[in-house]
């Protein structure tokens, strides 16, 4: 086995398929990433047997071959290397690497350990890979980070013909997205279950492609399996068993105050108040006619106050929030302004953009804010 390609086409295929690799795998083959290599083309795949990824890239193929070398020790490499040629080939039970005067030699492990991998699903749609990226990203924002609750570590995928909703939940805040695709399927509705650190690791590096096809299995298949496919790049993903928590009935109808904010001031604001507190800690926020005022710390604490003009309708409003989540909110609707609707002190807030000052609010994004008690 003997080929030469660029560094930086190197680095960015060995980059993605090293995602799928874990630090404890239950096997050592598992450690590795095969490099496949025939006329003109190198095939690369990893895996942890939940998340399997693949990329493929032409080269200069002097002989094909096939082999298993230490995965993260192969992209630390493929990173670090000068941005001229590289050459890799195999020599008896190693892997030379050698770029410019830069020479590596590499272990092998045991091909015949390790497992086939899935193929991709047929194609449910195509999607701007940008936009998919972006929702995805407002959405994974409020998964769950506790592993002893998988379900609440998911982004719930729903597709009902050209519309994907995304949702998410750790049962203090929900963030759901609506975006428009093209389905391949005609009258096509699913729904899926993914891991959500996956889902915006993978949209994530796929940002510098156009499209991305993505594949999801039937509810009755015995494999649920999740795919993506990109210029070169594919990813594999098991489906989380479970069911995501029915969630629309959620968000609130009779809103009784709504507050417009500019983000940038906000956000600011927000950060500079709970400097003094915690995010265990509520940061407390009073909206009246033109004003909102913020404020942490009591007592014989550290104390914040501060001030921000705003537009408000309906009756002021006293309310508390953890700054952490609340800061992830505004953040994530990605506008100049936001628009938060209130139906009582005491019940969940609504978080969704505006364009502009006096503009309509941009509803296929909403993020929901469960309030926290504090002591008045």
């Amino acid at each position: 086995m003997k080929f030469t390609v660029e560094q930086h086409v190197l680095a960015d295929g060995v980059n993605w398929v090293s995602r799928s690799l874990s630090n404890r795998p239950i096997m050592t083959a598992l450690l590795g990433i095969v490099i496949e290599v025939e006329e003109g083309q190198v095939f690369l795949s990893g895996s942890d047997l939940e998340t399997s990824s693949k990329s493929n890239f032409a080269a200069d193929v002097s002989q094909s071959g096939k082999v298993l070398v230490p995965g993260k020790l192969l992209a630390e490499i493929s990173r670090a290397l000068p941005n001229k040629p590289v050459t890799v080939q195999l020599d008896g039970s190693r892997v030379l690497v050698t770029s410019g005067t830069a020479k590596f030699t590499l272990p092998t492990l045991s091909l015949n350990d390790y497992p086939n991998l899935p193929e991709i699903p047929e194609a449910t749609g195509i999607i701007a890979s940008d936009v998919l990226a972006t929702a995805v990203a407002q959405v994974a924002i409020a998964a769950g980070r506790d592993d002893s609750l998988p379900t609440l570590t998911g982004i719930h995928v729903e597709i009902n013909q050209d519309t994907m909703t995304l949702a998410a939940t750790d049962r203090y805040r929900l963030a759901v997205r609506e975006v428009q695709w093209q389905a391949t399927q005609p009258n096509l509705e699913t729904a899926a279950l993914l891991r959500a650190r996956t889902l915006a690791d993978a949209t994530k590096s796929l940002t510098g492609t156009k499209n991305v096809s993505l594949s999801l299995t039937g509810l009755t298949s015995h494999d649920r399996l999740a795919g993506f496919v990109s210029d070169g790049k594919s990813m594999t993903s098991r489906m989380l068993d479970g069911t995501f928590p029915p969630y629309r009935h959620l968000l609130p109808q009779n809103i009784t105050t709504t507050a417009v904010v500019e983000v940038a001031q906000f956000l600011d604001s927000v950060r500079r108040v709970a400097l003094v507190t915690d995010k265990t800690v509520p940061l407390r926020l009073s909206f009246t006619d033109s004003t909102l005022e913020l404020e942490a710390g009591a007592g014989e604490e550290a104390q914040a106050t501060e001030a921000l003009e705003i537009s408000l309708t309906g009756e002021p409003i006293d309310i508390a929030f953890n700054p952490v989540f609340l800061a992830d909110g505004l953040q994530a609707v990605g506008t100049p302004y936001v628009q938060i609707s209130f139906t009582g002190s005491n019940k969940p807030a609504i978080l969704m953009g505006k364009a502009e000052l006096s503009s309509e609010p941009i509803e296929n994004y909403r993020y929901l804010l469960m309030p926290m008690r504090y002591a008045s």
